[in-house]
C-alpha cells in the first residue's frame, strides 16, 4: 500500500543518513514517554486533576486506541504525503500536546491531549521503521533495525521509567510531558536536514472511510474491554459484554469488508503471501504479552509489595536496559556480520525470559533490588534477542509496497497481545489474592498458640510504646491481618511471574506446529504456482494441429 522509494546514491547520504536514523529514534523516544507517563505518575496526576480511577483510566484508553488506530493509518498517509514529512509532523504533533498537557489539569483537555499524542505516536512508530528499511539495503538492517529498538522497544520498557521516577520525586508530573518536548524539536531538526528516501510517482488511492470507521470501532471497543475487564470483572458487567460484541462485530465486518475491497482497503492481504510475515504477526502476540506483561509486573510488585518509591521502582528496570541494547548489538553483529539467520536467536530469547520469570516467581515480602536484580537482567537479554530476530523475520521479505502496512500490522498485534496479556495478569492477580487471603485466613484463627502467641507479642511491644491496652490489642490483630493480604498478594505476584514463564511453555510447542504447518503450506503452493506456469509454457503434443505435429 506504501509506495515505492528510491534513493540517493549512499555514499552522498553517509552524515546524512545518520542524522536520519538519529532522527528517527529521537522521534520515537517522545513516543516511549509518553506511552508510559500514566504507569508511575497515575497517583499524582489523580490527585492534581480530582479524577476517580474510573475517570482516569480514560487518558490511558484514549492514547492505546488511537495509537492502534495510528498503526492502521499510517500506511495511507505515507502514500499520500512524504514519509519523512508524516514523521516531521507526527513528532511536532506529539511534543505540541505533550507541552499543553504539561500545562494544564483539566481532565477533559488531558484526554483530548492523550488521544492526539496517541495516534501522533503511531503514526511516527510505523513511519520511522518503514524508513529506515526503505533506505538501507537489506543487508545493513540487522544493526539499523537494532538502533530502532532502542528507541521504540528499550526505552519504554528500561529508560522511560527511570526518567518517570526522578522526576515525580524530585519535580512533578507535570515535567515528564515537559521533557518530551526538547526531544520532539530536536527529533524534527535532525529530520529536517536529514536526506531522507523520495517517494516514487504513484496513484493515489481514495481513503477506505468505510473500512477506517469498523476498525476505529472495532480497536476502541477491544481497548476498552482489556484495559478495564478486570476492573468490572469482566462480564459480570453488561457493559463489557456490550462492547465485546460490538468488538467482535465490527472486527469481523472490517475483514469481510476488506476483502470486497480487492485490495483497495486499509489491509493489504497480500502481506500474508509472506510465510515469514504471517508466522511473525502470530508471534507478535506473544511477544507483546511477555513485554508488556512482564514490564507491568516487576514495577508493580516493587511499587506494591517491596514499597519501593516511584524512583527505586523505575531505576529497578534500568540496569536490563544496558543489557537489553548489548542483546540488540550483539544479534545484529552476528546476523549483519556472521550471517547468522534471525531464527537462529530465537530460542535464546524465549529460554532466557523464561528463566528470568521463573526466578522472580520465588520473590518475597523481604526481596530487595539485589535479590531480583539477575533476574531482571536475564530478561533484558533474551528480550533483546527476541525483538531483533521477529523484526527481521516479519520484514526482511516484504517490498517497499506492503512493507508500511505489514509494519503496522505487526505493531497492532503486538500491542494488541500486551493489552491481552496485562489484562489476564491483573485478573490472575486479583482473583489470586481474594483466594489466599481466604485459605491464609481460614489456617489464622484465634485459638491456634501460633496465633496467640503473635497476637501477645504485638500487643505488648504497642503497650510498651504508650498505647492502651485495649488499643494495641485491636492494633494487633489489624496488623496481622494485614500481614496475611499482604502475604496473600506476594503468592498471587509469584504466580503471575510463573504464568508468564508458563506462556512460552505452551506457545512454544504451538507456534513450532505453526512454522511447520506455514512451511509445508509455502511448498505446496510453490510446486502449484510451477506446475501451473509449466502447463502454460508446455502445451501437450497432442493438443497441436495435425500441420504442426511433424
Amino acid at each position: 500500500m506504501t509506495s515505492a522509494i528510491t534513493a540517493a546514491p549512499s555514499h552522498k547520504r553517509s552524515t546524512a543518513g545518520a542524522l536520519l536514523v538519529a532522527g528517527i529514534v529521537l522521534a520515537t523516544l517522545t513516543e516511549a514517554i509518553a506511552s508510559t507517563v500514566l504507569s508511575l505518575g497515575r497517583g499524582d496526576i489523580i490527585g492534581d486533576t480530582y479524577a476517580t480511577p474510573d475517570e482516569f483510566a480514560w487518558l490511558d484508553i484514549g492514547y492505546t486506541a488511537l495509537k492502534l488506530i495510528g498503526f492502521m493509518t499510517a500506511p495511507w498517509l505515507m502514500n499520500r504525503i512524504n514519509p519523512r514529512n508524516v514523521i516531521i509532523g507526527s513528532t511536532l504533533v506529539m511534543g505540541l500536546a505533550c507541552g499543553v498537557a504539561a500545562i494544564t489539569a483539566r481532565l477533559e483537555l488531558l484526554v483530548v491531549l492523550r488521544i492526539i499524542q496517541g495516534f501522533s505516536g503511531g503514526i511516527l512508530l510505523v513511519g520511522g521503521q518503514a524508513i529506515i528499511f526503505l533506505t538501507y539495503p537489506r543487508s545493513h538492517q540487522p544493526m539499523h533495525q537494532a538502533l530502532f529498538a532502542m528507541g521504540s522497544v528499550v526505552a519504554p520498557a528500561t529508560i522511560a521509567p527511570a526518567l518517570q521516577g526522578w522526576l515525580l520525586d524530585s519535580q512533578s508530573w507535570t515535567w515528564i510531558f515537559f521533557s518530551v518536548v526538547p526531544v520532539a524539536l530536536a527529533a524534527a531538526g535532525l529530520l529536517l536536514v536529514a536526506d531522507g528516501p523520495m517517494p516514487a510517482r504513484t496513484a493515489h488511492r481514495p481513503f477506505d472511510w468505510l473500512g477506517f470507521s469498523l476498525i476505529s470501532v472495532a480497536l476502541f471497543c477491544l481497548t476498552y474491554v482489556f484495559s478495564r475487564g478486570t476492573r468490572w470483572d469482566w462480564f459480570e458487567e453488561p457493559r463489557i459484554l456490550w462492547l465485546t460484541v460490538i468488538g467482535v462485530a465490527t472486527l469481523l465486518a472490517f475483514l469481510g469488508q476488506q476483502v470486497l475491497a480487492k485490495g483497495r482497503g486499509l489491509l493489504d492481504f497480500t502481506l500474508f503471501k509472506s510465510e515469514d510475515f504471517s508466522f511473525a504477526f502470530i508471534v507478535s502476540f506473544v511477544a507483546g504479552a511477555a513485554l508488556f506483561g512482564s514490564a507491568f509486573l516487576i514495577p508493580s510488585f516493587a511499587v506494591s509489595v517491596l514499597a519501593f518509591t516511584p524512583t527505586d521502582a523505575g531505576l529497578l528496570l534500568l540496569p536490563s536496559g544496558a543489557l537489553f541494547i548489548g542483546a540488540l548489538l550483539i544479534a545484529a553483529f552476528l546476523m549483519q556480520v556472521r550471517g547468522v539467520p534471525p531464527f537462529a536467536t530465537v530460542p535464546f530469547g524465549i529460554l532466557m525470559i523464561m528463566v528470568a520469570m521463573w526466578v522472580l516467581s520465588g520473590s518475597t515480602s523481604e526481596s530487595g533490588a539485589d535479590d531480583m536484580m539477575a533476574a531482571i537482567l536475564l530478561r533484558g537479554l533474551g528480550l533483546g534477542f527476541l525483538f531483533l530476530s521477529i523484526t527481521l523475520i516479519a520484514f526482511s521479505n516484504l517490498n517497499s509496497r506492503n512493507l508500511a502496512s505489514g509494519i503496522g500490522l505487526f505493531n497492532t498485534g503486538r500491542q494488541l497481545g500486551g493489552l491481552m496479556g496485562v489484562a489476564a495478569l491483573q485478573t490472575l492477580i486479583d482473583h489470586n489474592v481474594v483466594a489466599n487471603v481466604a485459605v491464609l485466613g481460614a489456617n489464622v484463627t484465634a485459638g491456634r498458640p501460633a496465633v496467640i502467641e503473635r497476637l501477645t507479642t504485638t500487643t505488648a511491644m504497642l503497650t510498651t510504646q504508650g498505647m492502651d491496652p485495649a488499643a494495641a490489642s485491636r492494633a494487633a490483630t489489624s496488623l496481622l491481618g494485614r500481614v496475611v493480604t499482604g502475604q496473600s498478594t506476594v503468592i498471587a505476584f509469584d504466580t503471575a511471574f510463573n504464568a508468564v514463564a508458563l506462556l512460552f511453555v505452551i506457545a512454544a510447542p504451538v507456534l513450532v506446529g505453526i512454522k511447520i504447518g506455514l512451511s509445508r503450506y509455502g511448498k505446496a503452493r510453490a510446486a502449484r504456482l510451477i506446475k501451473t506456469k509449466a502447463s502454460y509454457r508446455e502445451p501437450s503434443h497432442a493438443n497441436l494441429s495435425p500441420g504442426l505435429r511433424t
